[in-house]
């Protein structure tokens, strides 16, 4: 009998209900017994989850993107909820097409210097976007499905239906009642056990009835085997050797190629079910059928034949079952209540670094689909905390440490072929994913990008020397689970260069992995990992920039990522030379490696090499409008509506144009920013998002406010999956969930300009609420606590020592400094003229609390 049989109060939270229960009974030993806490479980459920932390629907998805993702950064599961039947869609992250290639075009270096001719000399930029396409090669791979869980029940009506996403326990449920019996479905994705789990249970015993089926959409066959109350299906299949891009209609052939050369490679899941009471038998087409059961767990392991990213995927077929097998084997060895523990303990370790609190509108109540539909007649903040939450639990669930990085669609995608293959697309989108990663407290989840830029830059060299003729690494637009790192297109006109020949994704990946430094001050990881992958592109980008003839550098061909221009004829055109965006990539690598060569001791020859390359760097201009300018000349641009905004790179994510040493610039990005909104930009989600990290970085907290409000009414799906509008309706792409978790965790916390600023870009409407645990460049943990506007106090916490600037919201000042608790500094701070800047050395592993007063 369950201890909370009637309802607990509304007040009671999910997470004030585990958090109380664990500090009750851990002491006593009572946890040490999880079969107890399948008599906590009614309690667990009778509890409201908070607002904060939970996705609800009346309804099942209808659709794949309406569906609730579950994910352990290799493993993840799209939960549908269907009552009659129930689609649980599978994906395992090194399931792509194809294998190790030579993608380089040995004739690309011949048609270099005809384009800079072309560009520098005779300003023919048509003939040179025609040239440039001739320095293409074949498209990249695809992310494929695994397969779909599929169980089918006789429910003919049903009352209480609930669907939900606990961010706290990241645990996927659908409740229900029929027939007098409740029943209850709960998913996760356990990466201590690398599996799938899902249970299903009733109120009645022996009144669960359901068959239990695994397929794939890729070439498969299933076989099952059952024993009483055990069972198992086997799925086996193989990838295609090679898959055609989908690029949503611009690529006419809709056929998913097979494994034509027989280099694809093979796969495996293994489903294992055990029922208590009742029977399991299998049935044919390799399924299973439950019948009389009180409870049902079925564990869901996979594999695949990925070996490396340069090694064929050629593992047999046995032993890719073989991986499979031991690991379900393993994990349905342990008891539900233990699989759910080890589970749920190690999602919170992370999740639980990092809580917000924003006020909350009287909708916050409501499903989270009625949130979304009522948020222009309801704004609530509180929406945007769950975002917020939702954007780490999404990066949790997708990128964990040895696992592959997160791509366009994390580790969720339902199609053969997903748009834009599902790859990492490396002119904003990969990075924007992993913009979260060190501000938001979790900097261990941004090693999958780091291992992947080892791969990249191994593969990246080879296209240097034989594409360009130049040392170092170089990698372009694309980038698949082979480390594709030259230029895709193959020559065709819809490849256009703009996108598909730009080759400064390099040092832009580059930037992480500068950035994990500052946050970390790890310097183990500066000098065994980031300088020397840094000290490679910095070698490619000094071979790469040429003398402009007015006795300057410039870079040539030149993009303003996707945005195009109109050359002199009127027409349009792509190439040009030294774009903004190049010159920002150029200058902030130079001088990382500057300074990580000053920080190591080594390489101070090729350090003052750099500072000189970098003073002859052109300055940014500004435009005819008073704007930013994107391209070396003011050329009019062709979509000032543009959803790229790489030219304020420099502003953000980047950290070289700020109001204290750039204002001119500073005025005129904001300036071509206010132009981009104006004529309707930021379009796409992530788009958006990139507009609210730059609204936060230029101080405005009401125009980000603006910008989110626009983010939900027009770029968010009723399961907050960003969207990005295609021809005829909508596509998931997650790259705008994290950026826009990391745009606010900006109007919160920023510390790229020399110093931490607290509630830097604060919206009016966001009047009171509190962080909890970001984090700021030096090492240094964060907590602020405002109330009507302004900060009422404020928790530093030092996981390295040192000297830091920290800057009191408008307005305030900071008035009084404790070491926490309550202990006096052995050093006082400093104060500046304008007192709203204190100095204050931190010692590591000390906290310090701050005090505000009026300025």
């Amino acid at each position: 009998m369950a201890i909370f049989d009637p309802p607990m109060p509304f007040a009671v939270t999910r997470r004030k209900f585990l958090t109380a229960l664990t500090t009750g009974l851990a002491g006593i030993g009572l946890l040490k017994n999880w079969a107890f806490a399948k008599s906590l479980a009614a309690g667990f459920r009778a509890a409201q989850p908070d607002h904060n932390l939970a996705l609800w629907f009346e309804e099942p998805a209808r659709q794949w993107a309406d569906a609730l993702p579950v994910g352990n950064g290799r493993l993840g599961a799209m939960v549908f909820g269907g009552v009659k039947m129930e689609r649980i869609a599978l994906n395992e992250d090194t399931l792509w097409s194809g294998f190790p290639r030579d993608w380089n075009n040995p004739n690309a270096k011949e048609h270099l210097p005809v384009i800079r001719k072309l560009v520098l000399e005779q300003q023919d930029y048509h003939a040179a976007d025609a040239e440039c396409r001739k320095m293409q090669g074949p498209f990249n791979q695809a992310f494929e499905p695994l397969a779909d869980l599929a169980l089918s029940f006789q429910h003919d009506s049903v009352t209480g239906y609930r669907r939900e996403l606990d961010l706290d326990s990241a645990i996927a449920s659908v409740s229900y009642q029929a027939g007098g019996v409740h029943y209850l479905r709960e998913v996760f994705s356990s990466a201590p056990d690398q599996v799938i789990v899902v249970r299903l249970s009733s109120s009645r015993p022996g009144a669960v009835n359901c068959e239990v089926r695994l397929t794939s959409q890729l070439r498969s066959q299933a076989k099952a085997k059952a024993d009483a109350t055990h069972g198992e299906i086997e799925l086996s299949g193989k990838a295609p050797s090679e898959s055609i891009p989908n690029y949503l209609g611009d690529v006419p052939n809709p056929i998913q190629y097979e494994d034509t050369v027989g280099k694809g490679m093979h796969f495996a899941s293994v489903l294992r079910a055990h029922t208590t009471g009742g029977a399991v038998s299998a049935i044919a087409a390799g399924g299973l059928r439950v019948k009389g059961a009180t409870s049902v767990v079925l564990v869901i392991s996979a594999a695949t034949g990925f070996r490396e990213y340069n090694q064929l995927p050629d593992t047999p077929l046995a032993e890719v079952m073989a991986r499979a097998a031991k690991v379900a084997a393993a994990a349905s060895s342990l008891p539900y209540t233990r699989l759910l523990q080890r589970h749920v303990e190690d999602h919170q370790k992370f999740f639980r670094r990092v809580a917000i609190e924003l006020p909350a509108a009287k909708t916050a109540g409501l499903p989270t689909s009625q949130r979304v539909k009522g948020f222009a007649e309801s704004p609530d903040p509180s929406l945007l905390a769950l975002y917020f939450n939702y954007g780490r639990y999404l990066l949790i669930g997708s990128s964990r440490t040895g696992t592959q990085p997160a791509n366009l669609q994390g580790i969720w995608s339902g199609d053969l072929r997903p748009p834009w293959s599902s790859n990492w697309t490396a002119n904003i989108n990969v990075q924007m994913n992993y913009w979260p990663a060190e501000t938001c407290n979790l900097s261990e989840f941004h090693e999958p990008l780091f291992d992947m830029l080892k791969g990249l830059s191994e593969n990246g060299r080879k296209t240097a020397e034989v594409n360009y003729g130049a040392p170092g690494w170089v990698s372009h637009h694309n980038v698949d689970l082979w480390r594709q790192s030259a230029p895709v297109g193959m020559g065709t006109e819809f490849a256009s260069p703009t996108w598909a020949n730009f080759c400064m994704s390099g040092p832009w990946l580059c930037q992480h992995l500068w950035e994990h430094y500052r946050f970390t001050d790890n310097k183990d990881f500066l000098r065994q990992t980031a300088y020397p992958i840094m000290k490679s592109s910095a070698e490619f980008l000094q071979a790469w920039v040429i003398d402009d003839g007015h006795g300057g550098i410039t870079t040539c061909p030149s993009f303003s990522t996707e945005n195009s221009f109109y050359a002199p004829d009127k027409k349009r055109a792509f190439i040009s030379a030294g774009c903004s965006l190049d010159l920002a990539l150029v200058w902030e690598l130079f001088h990382n490696c500057e300074q990580a060569s000053a920080i190591l001791g080594v390489d101070q020859e090729f350090s003052q090499h750099l500072a000189g390359v970098r003073k002859r760097l052109p300055p940014y201009q500004v435009g005819r409008y008073g704007q930013m300018q994107e391209w070396s000349l003011d050329f009019e641009e062709i979509e000032p509506e543009q959803r790229h905004m790489s030219h304020l790179y420099g502003l953000y994510p980047g950290s070289q144009i700020t109001q204290r040493t750039m204002p001119k610039i500073f005025a005129a990005a904001r300036k071509s920013l206010e132009r981009r909104i104006a004529h309707g930009g930021a379009y796409t989600g992530w788009s958006r998002a990139w507009a609210i990290g730059l609204w936060a970085r230029l101080g405005d907290g009401e125009l980000a406010w603006d910008s989110l409000k626009m983010l939900i009414l027009h770029s968010t799906g009723i399961n907050l999956f960003d969207t990005h509008p295609v021809p005829g309706g909508s596509i998931f792409q997650i790259d705008g969930n994290f950026g826009t978790t990391a745009a606010i965790a900006e109007l919160l916390l920023q510390s790229h300009d020399g110093e931490i600023a607290l509630l830097p870009a604060l919206p009016k409407d966001w009047n009171t609420g509190s962080i909890r645990g970001l984090r700021a460049r030096g090492g240094v943990e964060v907590d602020v606590v405002w109330s009507n506007g302004k900060a009422t106090s404020a928790e530093i916490r030092a996981l390295s020592s040192g000297e830091h600037r920290f800057r009191a919201p408008a307005g305030q000042r900071i008035a009084h400094v404790v070491k926490a608790p309550g202990k006096s500094l052995s050093e006082a701070p400093r104060f500046e003229s304008d007192s709203q800047v204190i100095i204050l050395k931190v010692k590591k592993g000390e906290k310090y609390a701050f005090d505000f007063a009026k300025a």
